[in-house]
């Protein structure tokens, strides 16, 4: 791909496509330099570096202590997810075909940016990213490279015929991390991908590209079954500013969380206890596939329940119904990768900046009977 010796950012998460494209990447003449965003997928990332540096990530003779460095980017992106991405989401009532909040299309554009500054720092004429050829993601990828470093060469291998033609199916990607001796974290036993941040959990692919399957009681990981969820509710105090949450408090117990990562994870424990935020849909994706996904989002749930309610007592009929046209237009932007690029999503992001002006919302939190799909076959099942 390249007659010379050029340096690329990859966007590294230590699974198994990322970890074979690392490889790959280095087999095409490549240094490489990865990179992994903490946005909160409570994941270990110092294995994730180790394995990353193992592959033969590229190193940098630090010639002041006259030692070898890799060049393995961890970086904790959680505040700026939260302040910047999340809460525009809900001061927004942002939802993609009415149900989903879209913790995978407002994390992607956080995470590209930062990849971004750091192929201009490190001088890198290359970004790569793993997604597929058939997926939003690269869209969601793509656009902020372009947005935010017009000068960049993109190399998204899924879609390139050197890399899909070798690599046909996860068989292939796992018998290449075998021969290249990358650990991995999974086996073909459960092919379902999965994509985890502090917004959400999303499970797709595998046995549940059909819609009637119902997805297996061990693929939840943040959400107790709604079933087994305490009868005895939280009450919880939750005030807004300008449509940002920015204080939460605990009736019961009279804990009170204030800071934006705080907040917001306390709020995703009592989402765990309670089961909040499953949901099983079938999406319009934007190159033109429908996709089921499972999600699990829990402080987002909570968070977009309270403030579109709130909503309701402090606006008057006609101004909710031009909020709901803004917001239907901000999810399609955001679903579609165009949040960063500002001359596309600006103009209506700032027709929120306003946002609401009622202060608190005090919310019984209470799911022990909770109904959703759990499969799809023009029938739908109620679930205690």
């Amino acid at each position: 791909m390249s007659n010379e010796k050029e340096t690329v950012v990859l966007a590294y998460s230590g699974g198994l496509d990322t970890s074979c494209i690392l490889v790959w990447l280095k087999d095409q003449g490549f240094d490489v330099i990865a990179y992994m965003a903490d946005v909160g997928q409570e994941e270990d990332l110092e294995s994730a570096k180790m394995k990353a540096e193992k592959l033969g990530a590229t190193k940098k003779l630090d010639l002041k202590e006259a030692i070898i460095l890799f060049k393995v980017f961890i970086e904790d992106l959680r505040q700026q997810f939260i302040e910047e991405f999340i809460f525009t989401a809900v001061k927004s009532n942002a939802a993609y075909e009415d149900r989903y909040l879209m913790g995978t299309a407002f994390a992607r554009p956080c995470i590209a940016r930062r990849q971004v500054e750091i192929a201009i720092r490190e001088k890198a004429r290359y970004l790569a990213h793993g997604a597929t050829g058939k997926g939003n993601d690269q869209v969601r990828f793509e656009l902020t490279y372009y947005a935010l470093y017009p000068e960049a060469n993109v190399i998204a291998p899924w879609r390139l015929p050197e890399f899909y033609n070798r690599f046909k199916g996860r068989t292939d990607l796992f018998e290449y991390a075998k021969a290249h001796h990358i650990p991995l974290p999974v086996t073909p036993k459960k092919p379902w991908s999965i994509d985890a941040n502090m917004m959400h959990v999303s499970y797709e692919a595998g046995l549940l590209e059909d819609p009637w399957n119902v997805a297996p009681c061990d693929l939840y990981q943040t959400t107790i079954d709604p079933a087994d969820a305490p009868d005895e509710p939280d009450i919880l105090d939750i005030e807004f500013k300008a449509g940002i949450p920015t204080l939460v408090k605990s009736v019961k117990s009279g804990e009170v969380y204030s800071k934006p990562l705080d907040l917001f994870s306390y709020l995703n424990e009592i989402g765990t206890r309670h089961g909040i935020g499953r949901i099983d849909i079938v999406e319009n994706r934007f190159i033109g596939m429908k996709s089921r996904g499972i999600y699990e989002t829990r402080a987002a749930t909570i968070l977009h329940v309270a403030h579109f309610d709130i909503e309701a007592i402090c606006m008057d009929k006609e101004l909710r119904k031009i909020k709901q046209n803004l917001s239907i237009r901000l999810s399609e932007q955001v679903y579609h990768g165009e949040f960063l690029p500002f001359t596309v999503c600006g103009g209506v992001r700032n027709a929120f900046l306003q946002g609401s002006h009622i202060k608190r919302k005090n919310m019984v939190i209470k799911y022990t009977v909770w109904s959703f799909m759990i499969g799809n076959n023009d029938f739908i099942r109620t679930c205690r």
